[in-house]
């Protein structure tokens, strides 16, 4: 039988020790994330549901995200064991220089509109961890604005080819002169994707303060007091615009865009070529003949054709036909470190992240932001140790096995 006593003060001592408290709410909700999907919680009560749900959704049914994002959950990772791994080295090169973690900030549009801090909080905070930062044709701060924010951050900018193809290139021509190293060239949108939830909140630029937007505003002020306290909301690529986004995009967006004139860029630019949205192996094969930089696996997040294919599948056969040739660079579903470092075993030289990054703006600014690349960070670290590996250069296809739900039929 269990005999019971009164515990002694001097017992009860080391477990009432008491954590001081964090009175910076800010700081306090911040810590109190440990994964990315804890920041998009966190950002989801903080951000009106239009902002949201743009950087939230995807094109129609949003099948090519969720089926990107369980291409990454469907891996089985391959641990060697006894390995000295009390040192780990997350970073190598990058087009010919040194990032120091291998991913990046992908290119977003409406930034501020998610977050009034935009694009300066991303491109500080990714030159403060050692990382690129991209830019959009549509983000909402300038080119000029974004280098001085980030002067000595590794700054890239993706072009959207428009149908003004002379305000096209003098965007081009003024991010190199803000010494902006790499271009980085979107190719799968000839016109909009079908982003329903944006028709349903009828989201648009600026914002339309309508019976629903105001309700919705209730609970969350601080986010209107920041919007109608700061600067005006301003393109990187154009003075104004009053309408949807997706007529926005139609306008601007050119749907005639070749090869020819992807060379013609290429002739244009003194710096690293990147080309953003490949998505079939014969395509990756005519950039890579084409002489670019690097080519980027991506569906555009799932945000332009529906049931596209998964670029985390395509990975592996596209690394073995031009990996020698081109770096190859993978964007769409990465929500967690463990997702980078499957992604640099199979081949992948570079990933790139968008919504994760958002999440982290909507819910902390700039501290969000860095709180988002530090547990990205932190995963990849401790995935890294727990696979027996102390560098990059050590991760190989074995250590991955892609788990596939959908075959295809014969």
């Amino acid at each position: 039988m269990v005999k019971r006593r009164f515990p002694r003060p001097s017992e009860l001592a080391p477990l009432m020790k008491f954590k001081k408290p964090t009175l910076n709410a800010k700081k306090r909700r911040l810590q109190s994330a440990l994964t990315i999907h804890d920041l998009r919680a966190i950002a989801q009560r903080r951000t009106p549901k239009a902002p949201f749900d743009y950087t939230e959704g995807a094109a129609e049914a949003e099948i090519s995200l969720g089926r990107a994002r369980q291409a990454f959950e469907d891996i089985q990772f391959h641990p060697a064991i006894l390995r000295d791994v009390s040192r780990v080295d997350t970073g190598w090169d990058v087009l010919g220089s040194r990032v120091e973690l291998p991913f990046g900030i992908a290119p977003t549009g409406f930034t501020r509109m998610m977050q009034t801090e935009g694009e300066e909080a991303g491109a500080s905070a990714a030159a403060a961890a050692g990382i690129p930062f991209s830019l959009s044709t549509m983000g909402t701060t300038s080119i000029e604005d974004v280098r001085a924010a980030a002067p000595e951050g590794r700054n890239w900018f993706q072009l959207y080819m428009w149908k003004d193809r002379e305000k096209s290139m003098q965007l081009v021509d003024r991010a190199a002169q803000a010494g902006f190293d790499t271009l980085l060239v979107t190719v799968d949108v000839p016109v909009a994707g079908a982003r329903l939830r944006d028709k349903r909140n009828g989201f648009s630029i600026p914002p339309a303060l309508t019976l629903g937007t105001i309700a919705n505003a209730i609970p969350r002020p601080w986010w209107w007091w920041d919007f109608l306290t700061t600067e005006p909301l301003a393109f990187a690529s154009l003075s104004s615009w009053d309408g949807t986004v997706a007529e926005l995009l139609d306008f601007m967006f050119d749907p005639t865009v070749t090869y020819e004139d992807l060379a013609w860029i290429k002739e244009q630019w003194p710096g690293k070529l990147v080309v953003k949205g490949v998505q079939t192996v014969d395509d990756a094969r005519k950039l890579a003949d084409l002489g670019v930089d690097g080519i980027t696996l991506s569906n555009h997040g799932g945000r332009q054709l529906d049931r596209a294919p998964i670029p985390f599948h395509l990975l592996p056969e596209v690394v073995r036909e031009v990996g020698g040739d081109t770096e190859v660079h993978l964007d769409t579903g990465i929500m967690t470190g463990a997702d980078i470092v499957a992604s640099v075993a199979l081949g992948a030289r570079f990933t790139l992240i968008g919504r994760a990054y958002l999440y982290g703006l909507m819910a902390g600014g700039r501290e969000g932001v860095d709180r988002a690349i530090e547990i990205l960070g932190s995963e990849i670290a401790r995935t890294m140790r727990l696979l027996g590996v102390t560098s990059l250069e050590e991760l190989e296809p074995g250590h991955v096995t892609q788990l596939q739900r959908l075959i295809p039929r014969s």
